[in-house]
């Protein structure tokens, strides 16, 4: 079950293959348990409409413009770096190679849900039907040519949301906060409606549901969360609390190195590095 992911950075773009856990042949069909596009006389359209205009207005913030058009480089590669702080680890291929390939062919074979529906509906994207330029204007040549529903780049970053969030539950908070706003800033773009995006997360969900029916995922997801508590070591969270002795921080922190709170479960360690296990 081979599938080629497409790592776009700034400079280039590359494939890698991917050994994917399903093939598209064998993922829920988004045209039979999910609607088409809106209609353009419906009310879920002329939301469409508003959430567009609510893009055109965040893009006058330049922080929120410039993470949209860093977001819109497609790939592992964008992801890997934009969501390393809400994770709480820089994952790479050489230093974390199974958090790194339970990513890469998780996503991929995410991504194929969306294969059939895009080629289907071939819906027209809101710059092309408003007649105006997005923050990239030099991807709109090929997005002209892609069908907008449901958004790859959304399906790509939801799932990646929900993968890391199982890497590190810790992080749930902040991993999902980052997803769910690298979703929307293809509507700050101007590449999809806000219909493609929602249609989009739904779907990811769907295929991470479908992840975990594989055997072989779920032994690569162990070996990657293993990897994870290895990397995140105790010594990590000495040195944080340490620096932190005397400001009145939370007396406990997870092995990542993040203040544990009432809610937290799994291993923290106090201040003088005992751990202990909720």
């Amino acid at each position: 079950m081979m599938a080629c992911l497409c790592l776009a950075t700034a400079a280039q773009a590359q494939e890698e293959s991917v050994d994917a856990y399903f093939t598209t042949e064998e993922m829920p069909d988004m045209m039979i348990f999910m609607p088409g596009p809106p209609d353009s006389t419906s009310v879920a359209f002329s939301n469409d409409i508003y959430r567009y205009f609510w893009g055109k207005e965040m893009r006058k913030d330049p922080e929120r413009a410039d993470e949209a058009k860093r977001d819109a480089v497609y790939g592992l590669d964008t992801i890997l770096e934009e969501f390393e702080e809400a994770f709480g680890m820089k994952v790479t291929k050489e230093d974390t190679p199974e958090i790194y390939k339970v990513l890469l062919e998780g996503t991929a074979t995410c991504d194929s849900i969306c294969t059939l529906p895009k080629k289907k509906y071939m819906r027209r994207r809101p710059f092309l039907r408003f007649n105006e330029q997005t923050l990239t204007p030099e991807d709109e040549e090929s997005l002209s040519k892609n069908g907008s529903y449901p958004s790859g780049h959304t399906l790509l970053g939801w799932s990646s949301a929900l993968l890391m969030m199982e890497i590190n539950p810790d992080r749930a908070n902040e991993i999902l906060t980052r997803g769910y706003r690298y979703g929307e800033n293809r509507i700050v773009v101007g590449a999809h409606w806000q219909s493609d995006t929602d249609a989009a997360r739904l779907a990811a969900s769907v295929a991470y549901a479908r992840l975990h029916t594989s055997e072989r995922f779920l032994e690569q997801m162990k070996k990657a969360r293993e990897e994870f508590k290895a990397k995140s070591t105790p010594s990590s969270v000495r040195s944080v609390t340490t620096a932190n002795q005397s400001s009145g921080d939370a007396p406990f922190y997870t092995l990542s190195g993040t203040p544990a709170t009432a809610s937290t479960r799994g291993i923290v360690v106090s201040r003088n590095g005992k751990e202990v296990r909720r």
